[in-house]
């Protein structure tokens, strides 16, 4: 059975760099980027933070990518700023295609998260985007268990995190 592995967290966490080894690592998989998919909708299209409706759009559209690559036998890594009941949302429309939903929220302190911002293209930085979602992510009701530090994460060391996210069954989402 196939595996989607949610990849979340505020923004300049690591989430597309983490993801894109994590695709690679795996036998046969996807690599779905929630920001490529929001940035398919040109004319009218609003910010998913500001409205529910480009929001439900974006999730859709990730929902039916998803379910065309398992359908296909295809492992699935999403790469998005996903809150718990979206998480949670997902793995509900999936039953009878996957149980094993994978959902790890990467974290990091405020510092190591605004000089990661600071690497970024400027057309790409979030600045204080970053610090509202790390208290958007504390207001969800994450659990725990979900969170994985990656502060003192060097570029060498990325193998131990999708080694984590991969062998760590705690990172699983139940019913």
């Amino acid at each position: 059975m196939q595996t989607v592995y949610i990849v979340s967290g505020p923004a300049g966490v690591g989430k597309s760099t983490t993801s894109s080894i994590l695709v690679s690592a795996l036998k046969n998989s996807a690599n779905i980027s929630g920001d490529d998919v929001s940035h398919m909708h040109i004319n009218g299209r609003q910010k998913p933070w500001e409205s529910e409706l480009e929001l439900s759009l974006i999730w859709n559209n990730i929902l039916s990518l998803t379910q065309n690559f398992l359908l296909n036998g295809i492992d699935v890594v999403i790469d998005y700023v996903t809150f718990p009941d979206e998480a949670y949302w997902l793995k509900d429309k999936l039953k009878g295609l996957t149980e094993n939903v994978v959902y790890v929220v990467l974290w990091s302190d405020h510092e190591t998260l605004l000089k990661r911002d600071q690497l970024r293209l400027p057309e790409h930085q979030m600045g204080e985007r970053c610090l509202i979602l790390i208290e958007e992510f504390k207001e969800s009701g994450f659990k725990n268990k979900h969170l994985l530090d990656t502060s003192k994460t060097i570029a060498d060391g990325i193998h131990l995190v999708i080694e984590e996210i991969v062998n760590n069954k705690q990172y699983r989402l139940e019913d």
